[in-house]
């Protein structure tokens, strides 16, 4: 006991009150019951009494500590610009944030991983239902078919819903055919050779224009015009063939190319 004194002693600084900020009261009144509740009659046990004992004793320090602090001078309010330095720096902070980032985006694609498969399953079902249905028309067809053939009935009903729904794929594909039109292809072709109709005899003379002599020059069904000679002449057959020879012709489509 002697040495405990000493060294208490020794490490003791007498200090003022503003140095030390020590504060050592018991709990404050209850408003309930109007008394100071000991300690004796708190059971460390019960959860709710000892941390209601913990409060009001914090309480009765802070009533018993903010008038010292106010007489003293001391400001006990944090300032509307008063700035603290965070604990964790911009890295970690950023490695944080990252990793919330990395965290959402896996639920994300977790989440469309679920709608994808829910989907399939969809298609799946809808997949099973037709061919259950068709397998199923089929089975009734077959039947009506037996009891046709056993002279069980005298019906043909089922030749009749095969060709009008035979029929109506059809007229469903050929209206498709028509609204879809024809394709780049063809409408080129179209643009560049006609559109199609009737070709053969197109250029036949008619009684009309056989006695139609109108526009017929002489001069110019002789190759006699200007600029043209007759035989043995600058002109003729030759001057009228304009047309490139064929290593001239390639040597065109060379610099084309």
């Amino acid at each position: 006991q002697d040495g405990l004194k000493q060294c208490l002693a020794e490490f003791r600084q007498q200090l003022t009150w503003v140095e030390r900020l020590d504060v050592t009261l018991g709990p404050v009144t209850d408003p309930v019951s109007q008394s100071a509740s000991t300690s004796d009659a708190v059971d460390p046990e019960n959860d709710f009494q000892r941390e209601m004992s913990f409060y009001r004793q914090a309480q009765a320090a802070v009533l018993e500590a903010l008038p010292r602090l106010r007489k003293l001078q001391v400001p006990t309010r944090r300032p509307d610009d008063y700035f603290a330095e965070m604990a964790k720096s911009d890295q970690q902070m950023q490695k944080i944030r990252q990793k919330l980032k990395s965290k959402q985006e896996a639920m994300e694609r977790s989440e469309k991983a679920k709608q994808l498969r829910a989907m399939r399953k969809y298609g799946k079902k809808v997949q099973v239902e037709i061919l259950q249905r068709r397998q199923k028309e089929k089975k009734n067809m077959l039947n009506a078919v037996k009891k046709y053939q056993k002279g069980l009935s005298d019906k043909l009903d089922f030749l009749d819903e095969e060709q009008t729904s035979s029929q109506g794929n059809k007229k469903g594909s050929a209206s498709q055919r028509t609204k879809k039109g024809p394709n780049a292809k063809r409408r080129y072709k179209n643009q560049k050779f006609g559109f199609g109709g009737k070709k053969k005899g197109s250029k036949w003379n008619t009684k009309e224009s056989f006695n139609d002599v109108s526009s017929f020059q002489s001069k110019v069904a002789h190759n006699k015009g200007p600029g043209k000679g007759g035989r043995g002449g600058k002109g003729g057959k030759k001057a009228l063939n304009k047309r490139p020879g064929k290593r001239a012709r390639q040597k065109m489509k060379n610099r084309a190319r």
